[in-house]
C-alpha cells in the first residue's frame, strides 16, 4: 500500500541527496585553486591606495599581462618560463614606461603576504616571482600566479566563475517530480 507521507519523504530525501551534491560540486570546483610549489607568481603593487593610483596599478597589470601571455604562450616548463622572464624584462620595461616613469621591476625571490582568494588562504612568502612596484610601492598589490598560467588563463575566460549545474539539477527534478 502506497501512503501519502511516504511520497513526501521520497522528494524529500530526493532534495536533500540534490543540494548535497551541488555543495560538493561547488567545493571540489574551489578545492582546485591550488598554486603549485613549482611556480612562478606575478605582483604588482600601487604606489598608493589613492583611487588614481589603485587605477594605474591596473593599467600596468592589463598591458603588463598581455605582454607575458605572448611571451609565455606554449611554454611547458618552469626553467623555460624563468629564461624567457629574464631574458625579456627590458620588454617589460618597455611597456611599464609607457604607463609611468616611477617603477621599479624585479625577477626573483620576493615577499608575498597572505592572500584569502576564493575561499582559500594563501600563506605569506617567499616565492619566485616578478614584481613591478609603482612609485612608493606603498598601495595594496595585485598578485597571481604566472606559471602554470593561472592568471593569465583566468583573464582568457572571463565567465570562470559562472559555472552552471542546472542542466544535472533539473534533469532530477524532472525525473521525480513531473
Amino acid at each position: 500500500m502506497y501512503m501519502k507521507g511516504d511520497f513526501f519523504m521520497k522528494k524529500t530525501l530526493i532534495l536533500v541527496f540534490i543540494a548535497f551534491i551541488i555543495i560538493l560540486l561547488v567545493n571540489q570546483k574551489n578545492s582546485n585553486i591550488i598554486i603549485p610549489k613549482e611556480s612562478i607568481r606575478i605582483r604588482i603593487i600601487s604606489n598608493s591606495n589613492l583611487e588614481y593610483d589603485i587605477k594605474d596599478k591596473m593599467k600596468v597589470k592589463g598591458e603588463i599581462e598581455k605582454e607575458i601571455y605572448e611571451l609565455l604562450k606554449g611554454v611547458k616548463n618552469i626553467e623555460e618560463a624563468r629564461n624567457i622572464l629574464n631574458n625579456n624584462l627590458d620588454k617589460l620595461n618597455v611597456v611599464v614606461d609607457k604607463m609611468t616613469d616611477n617603477y621599479e621591476i624585479s625577477f626573483g625571490n620576493h615577499y608575498f603576504p597572505k592572500k584569502t582568494y576564493k575561499g582559500l588562504i594563501y600563506e605569506e612568502g617567499i616565492y619566485e616571482s616578478l614584481v613591478v612596484t609603482l612609485g612608493e610601492g606603498s598601495g595594496d598589490n595585485w598578485w597571481c600566479v604566472l606559471f602554470p598560467p593561472l592568471c593569465l588563463l583566468e583573464g582568457d575566460n572571463e565567465e570562470t566563475d559562472d559555472v552552471e549545474y542546472q542542466f544535472f539539477v533539473k534533469e532530477l527534478l524532472d525525473k521525480y517530480f513531473s
